[in-house]
């Protein structure tokens, strides 16, 4: 009975677990590595196992460093089953397909800098992987879990996913493992949230465990309170729309854009938006993960359920509007003033909200809304940090717009929170820190009392 780590080791990507026991193997998560280029060629690695070997995968959540290797798996020979919630399931084929054709086309990128550069041999030039892999993966995906509910995967192997708030469908995932009269409960955290949210319950209390291993993303920190935060998202709303101007928010297609549909339908319909506001969802994945969000009550917390039942939209309100189409999107920018327009990437790395800020941002009646993480070295963190001229699509524009930062939107749990739901699982003999950097880790390590701490190296594999 071993546990081995091939992703997410000192670092806050590429979550992917091996656990052995009675000669099954099961995977926890398959995710994609994401950040800088070093990072990126890491998806192309072998994985640290044979994925023929692979009996179970275990899907935690439908975010892309969790689930975006799954093609790949598959692709190498994975030919077990893919085991997770009714609403990651949804969520994961709309984040794999997305996926698959970035692959593809920045395979297209590079081979066309090859040509430039001379160089013919472009057939060596090959995405990760590609849409119909992506589709061949979903053929894997079997047995789908409701939360508290024991799944028998084979002798001595039971699974039990429980909410973890995080997302829609998210779980942390509770193992109960017997070999030759060893038994060990082993626990893992997924990604976590935190209680007092919109739309999501907070995370299920967690059972007692031998071994927990979680995430320490935020290890290091404590976030800011959340209803600041909407305060100050609804101060921005109106004064910018009262000076006669548009907000543009950068916003990351699944859970953040639905968070804040949520809280503006609240504003706007409790009068804390205080102007008649066209509010556009110009991002079709994230129209589609809202669509996805609608059709999964079952993981909704009480407030926003007792909204479902009552016949009423969560995200829906007066002035909404879905805009699916290029045509539609390009329309937008005839808008001189009023409208709130949510778009991606939350980064600004991609996406139409380039096109949008490019109209937006020399005008200083408008403002740029930045309501998540924004990564060194792209377009929102050098507007974030204070850009004077930024260039998109290569000309250059003055940063007149006024620009806010809204940190409380986060799907994470903070320091304080990992500590509380760590506390309930009863001194674990082992704690496994993953899926955080490595300051973050040792800051986090040291708050734990009671249990041995372990930072896995990347394919480090402990006896249990």
């Amino acid at each position: 009975m071993k546990i081995s780590f091939h992703g997410a080791a000192k670092g806050v990507t590429g979550s992917c677990h091996l656990v052995e026991c009675a000669g099954k193997r099961i995977l926890i998560d398959c995710g994609l590595y994401q950040g800088g280029r070093e990072l990126i060629e890491e998806n192309a690695e072998p994985f640290g196992f044979e994925p023929a070997s692979i009996d179970f995968l275990l899907l935690t959540h439908a975010h892309l460093d969790h689930c975006g290797r799954i093609p790949l798996l598959v692709k190498r020979g994975f030919k077990g089953v893919v085991i997770t919630t009714a609403a990651s399931v949804e969520l994961a084929r709309l984040i794999m397909l997305d996926s698959a054709g970035l692959q593809e086309e920045e395979a297209r990128y590079q081979q066309r800098k090859a040509k430039r550069r001379g160089d013919h041999s472009t057939n060596k030039i090959e995405p990760l992987y590609t849409v119909l892999d992506a589709l061949n993966s979903l053929e894997f995906f079997g047995r789908q879990v409701t939360y508290g509910e024991p799944e028998q995967l084979a002798d001595g192997i039971k699974a039990t996913f429980l909410d973890a708030g995080h997302i829609l469908g998210s779980a942390s995932v509770y193992l109960e493992l017997e070999e030759n009269k060893h038994r060990h409960r082993m626990l893992f955290s997924g990604d976590l949230g935190y209680g007092g949210r919109a739309i999501l319950n907070a995370p299920s209390a967690p059972p007692k465990a031998d071994s927990v291993i979680i995430e320490t993303t935020y290890g290091d920190r404590l976030h800011k309170q959340l209803q600041p935060s909407i305060t100050e998202l609804y101060e921005v709303i109106n004064e910018t729309v009262g000076r006669g101007g548009n907000v543009i928010i950068p916003t990351f297609a699944m859970e953040r854009a639905q968070e804040i549909l949520y809280f503006l339908r609240e504003g706007i319909l409790n009068g804390n938006i205080k102007h008649f506001t066209n509010v556009f969802l110009d991002s079709p994945m994230a129209i589609s993960a809202t669509k996805i969000f609608e059709r999964h009550p079952e993981c909704y917390n009480a407030d926003t359920l007792e909204l479902f039942h009552d016949g009423k939209d969560p995200f829906g309100f007066p002035g909404l509007h879905f805009t699916r189409e290029t045509s539609e999107s390009m329309s937008i920018n005839q808008i001189s003033g009023g409208a709130v327009i949510m778009a991606g990437s939350g980064m600004c790395t991609g996406g139409r909200v380039r096109h949008h800020l490019k109209h937006n941002i020399w005008n200083k009646r408008n403002s740029i809304v930045f309501v998540g993480f924004a990564a060194q070295g792209t377009l929102a963190r050098r507007i974030i940090d204070g850009a004077k001229t930024v260039k998109i699509f290569g000309e250059e524009f003055p940063v007149r717009a006024s620009i806010h930062t809204i940190g409380g939107f986060s799907a994470h749990a903070d320091q304080a929170g990992l500590l509380a739901w760590h506390a309930k699982t009863g001194n674990p003999k082992t704690t496994f820190l993953v899926h955080g950097e490595e300051d973050s880790m040792l800051n986090f390590a040291n708050k734990l009392h009671n249990t041995t701490v372990e930072m896995p190296l990347l394919h480090q594999s402990f006896e249990l």
